[in-house]
């Protein structure tokens, strides 16, 4: 203190802000690092039956060694939350309709559409409907999550510590089962949610007629490869006309778009989700093995959707019959891609049909009541609290339901209703008690195809194509799901609700579901491309990716004699831009304006069509690309809907301009705003100018500056923190921008939104390749890492190998992983006050 007084003023306020600054820096570090989870040593924990052995590796990837299958379920619940807990109650509050309680009226929205929908209620439902096991799985992952809530009090992650210091209230409640089921309806509703194609499609044909519209939605070309071909290819040209009632203006201008967009943006809907698998027999391998890869296509969220796990029973036997290794997700127990001792398999979304969105007719005199036949009969009306921080009052939201599920879009509370509304009530088959979670629990056990077929019987939403392959040499396809049957119709459109016309009449039985198992020209491949041809007797869905990057698969595989692991990770980083020759066949057009433009024609030219980070073509032509899609179409759709055209149909837009510009669609390239008709020339070299002069205020002058990872970037951000709009906190959660290579539809598959153009926001978001019965050799990678705690050092250390196409091993043998641990925790026992049955037993707390 002497010296601090004998030093002049300014010196002294130097000292002072240093030490201030020190002890900000001491407070903000222990802040980020007090909930770090233990990893190393002995804990204990009441709860368990015997002692828990977790191995963590280089990358923090948890294995998990248990005497029981209660421990093993347990010690999963456990690692979760350590990692994960925040990610895990914000899924459980999103599809609880409960965000609002920490967020405020900001995410209102949202938590009316989580009510309405009534995911909870469902998965408090279905809890009671599973079988002894799945429950007593569900039970024990509670027990494993509330034994860390347990140990961490006060002491949780950094976005709850943020949340008390704004004066949020917040003390985690109890993990309950009801919980993980509730994730499985919000994860079911991501996959399989057609209600926006069809509003979509309403808008098309209010917008430019039926014929146009169907013009903007062509059919699945013949050309292009199918799931499980049969004996009669065909096209399926004018499949949806005829199937649907007009919507009001009105109607179209009630539906919850916001809500929608935002329940996607935190969920990881968006252009090019999807997803890549393929299973290749032993005589395609270099190996004499079957080996499988996969790679989901999910929002670039931080941390990563997936979190990769070993759960190893030890031993393995009717007491405990699991050892599977691959990716999880926080909040739920099992593991959902990977591989167990005998068998190994992947998933893709298959788009199905399961949404349909019924026109009601409310009754004028009483809006409670709605026609069936020629009676009115009344709505199911229930109420929902919803608390609202910042709000003296919860909200009652006043929930309708006809017969054919809940209205979507009610009048928010205190709105009028236009003139012209009609109510729209959306079926969809997860709005009834589904098994996913048994399913998946008994795919961990499966030992052959028929327990895994078995076991896949249970998977009924989401739709999943699900591909295999065993330590027998055999490979084979499922599709899942709960698909309907219709009276009449495909669903493509809104249906009369008053009439039985439209009614679902059952659900396609699972054995006659497409499967395929040894095909015989030894290779699977899914890439959401169709299903099935024309001659399968069912509708699925129509909602395809247009089956580029299972062409583009195919041709890969197929080019090597013998297929390699090398080979397969050469596959999933593949960005051939296989859709671009039908633009650039219109290059000719375009006769340059100034030396800019002429030397971005001949760097197109030599292009070879690889949408490099470091390349200027693919920048020139997404650019390009993106302004020719507005001047064909955007006159006729007006900005509106050509963005939610752009946004929900951004694969069909692809073939929709290609048939414009090379096709019978040039009708689309007069600009009807104008007196003259315009060719499609001139509209080719109007929209190049345009790629030009943007590309200029971009990136500048020199055409060799516009690499395409200048533009197109991706940026992995936190789901709350990330988004405060506070700058600090933004940099402190998320992680970018970064250049990337790919865009959307290359096998590669890193997509932005056409309306935000051109920052990645869908890509792979977890890649695998298995060497089935040689389980050592697979190898794996996240797009972030396995914690969930900014700053940690596995918070982040995966995105340098997603980035450069590269794996880490997916460690298998116990002495391996015994080996390359970076971490040993083992979990003792502890006795309770009332045993372990204190734990959560029920669906809801």
């Amino acid at each position: 203190m002497q010296r601090l007084v004998g030093l002049r003023w300014p010196a002294v306020v130097v000292v002072l802000a240093a030490s201030a600054l020190v002890m900000v820096i001491v407070l903000a570090g222990a802040m980020v690092t007090r909930p770090w989870p233990r990893t190393d040593g002995v804990n204990r924990l009441a709860g368990l039956d015997e002692a828990v052995t977790v191995y963590r590796d280089r990358w923090g990837i948890p294995h998990v060694y248990a005497a029981t299958t209660h421990d093993l379920f347990f010690a999963q619940g456990y690692v979760h939350a350590q990692d994960r807990f925040g990610q895990m109650e914000l899924w459980r509050r999103l599809g609880a309709g409960r965000l609002s309680e920490l967020y405020g009226e900001d995410t209102l929205d949202q938590d009316r559409l989580a009510r309405i929908l009534g995911w909870r209620r469902i998965a408090e439902e279905e809890y009671h409907l599973l079988d002894g096991d799945t429950r007593a799985a569900l039970d024990a992952y509670a027990e494993g999550v509330n034994a860390y809530l347990s140990s961490q009090s006060g002491r949780l992650g950094l976005e709850f510590t943020l949340l008390r210091l704004a004066g949020v209230r917040f003390e985690p409640e109890p993990w309950v089962p009801a919980d993980t089921l509730t994730w499985g309806k919000v994860m079911a509703w991501e996959l399989g949610n057609g209600a926006r194609a069809d509003v979509l499609r309403a808008a098309l044909v209010d917008r430019v007629g039926v014929t146009r519209a169907q013009e903007l939605l062509p059919p699945y070309s013949d050309e292009r490869p199918v799931i499980v071909p049969g004996d009669h290819l065909q096209g399926d040209a004018a499949w949806w006309i005829d199937t649907g009632t007009a919507l009001s203006k009105a109607t179209l201008a009630s539906l919850p778009w916001e809500a929608l967009d935002r329940l996607d943006q935190a969920l990881g809907v968006g252009p090019g989700l999807g997803s890549n698998s393929w299973a290749l027999s032993a005589e395609r391998t270099d190996t004499g093995r079957p080996l499988l890869a996969n790679d989901p296509h999910l929002r670039a969220h931080m941390p990563s959707v997936w979190y990769e796990i070993g759960l190893h029973c030890e031993p393995v036997g009717l007491a405990c019959p699991y050892r599977v290794v691959g990716a999880s997700f926080a909040g739920m127990p099992g593991v959902m891609i990977g591989h167990n001792e005998r068998i190994a398999w992947g998933m893709t979304n298959t788009n199905p049909d399961v949404n349909d969105l019924y026109v009601e007719h409310a009754n004028p005199m009483n809006p409670d009541e709605y026609r069936v036949g020629d009676t009115w009969v009344p709505m199911d009306v229930r109420y929902e609290v919803v608390r609202v921080h910042g709000w003296d009052e919860p909200l009652a939201l006043r929930v309708r339901s006809t017969r054919h599920g809940p209205i979507i879009n009610d009048p928010a509370a205190g709105d009028d209703w236009a003139f012209g509304w009609q109510p729209l009530a959306m079926r969809w088959t997860g709005n009834a008690p589904g098994m996913m979670v048994q399913a998946v629990l008994a795919m961990n056990r499966a030992g052959n195809w028929e327990a895994f077929r078995a076991a896949l019987r249970g998977f009924d939403v989401p739709s999943q194509n699900v591909v295999y392959a065993d330590v027998e040499g055999n490979i084979g396809y499922q599709m899942t799901g709960r698909i309907p049957i219709r009276a009449r119709g495909l669903g493509a459109l809104p249906v009369p609700g008053w009439t039985d016309e439209y009614a679902w009449v059952g659900t396609i039985a699972y054995d006659d579901l497409p499967r395929a198992l040894n095909p015989t020209d030894g290779a699977i491949v899914t890439a959401n491309n169709r299903v099935t041809d024309a001659g399968y007797p069912y509708h699925l869905g129509s909602d395809w990716n247009r089956g580029l990057r299972a062409a583009r698969i195919a041709q890969m595989l197929s080019a090597q004699n013998a297929v390699s692991i090398a080979d397969c990770c050469a596959v999933q980083d593949d960005a051939l831009v296989t859709y671009a020759h039908g633009i650039l066949r219109n290059l000719e057009a375009v006769i340059p304006k100034d030396r800019r433009a002429a030397e971005a024609v001949e760097i197109l030219r030599r292009w070879d069509r690889r949408a490099d980070a470091d390349a200027v073509a693919p920048a020139v032509f997404a650019v390009w690309h993106m302004h020719l899609v507005r001047e064909v179409f955007g006159d006729e759709l007006g900005d509106d809907v050509l963005d939610r055209y752009l946004f929900n149909a951004s694969v069909p837009v692809l073939d929709a301009l290609d048939n414009a510009l090379n096709g019978e669609g040039a009708a689309w390239c007069d600009d009807v705003r104008t007196p003259g008709m315009e060719r499609c020339a001139q509209i080719v070299a109007r929209a190049f100018d345009r790629a030009v002069d943007e590309l200029t205020d971009r990136l500048g002058p020199s055409v060799r500056a516009w690499r395409w990872g200048r533009l197109h970037q991706v940026t992995f951000i936190h789901p709350t923190m990330g988004r405060a709009g506070v700058g600090l906190l933004e940099v402190v959660a998320n992680r970018g921008p970064m250049a990337v290579g790919g865009t959307c539809d290359t096998v590669k598959n890193v997509c932005f939104d056409p309306r935000r153009p051109y920052t990645a926001e869908l890509l792979p978001t977890y890649r695998q390749i298995i060497d089935v019965g040689a389980w050592e050799n697979s190898v794996a990678v996240n797009s972030t890492g396995q914690s969930g705690h900014p700053f940690h050092r596995h918070y982040t250390d995966m995105i340098r190998l997603w980035r450069e196409g590269t794996y880490h091993p997916m460690l298998w043998h116990r002495d391996d992983i015994a080996r390359e641990a970076s971490a040993v925790l083992v979990i003792e026992p502890v006795e309770a006050v009332g045993g372990r049955d204190g734990g959560p037993s029920a669906g809801s707390r």
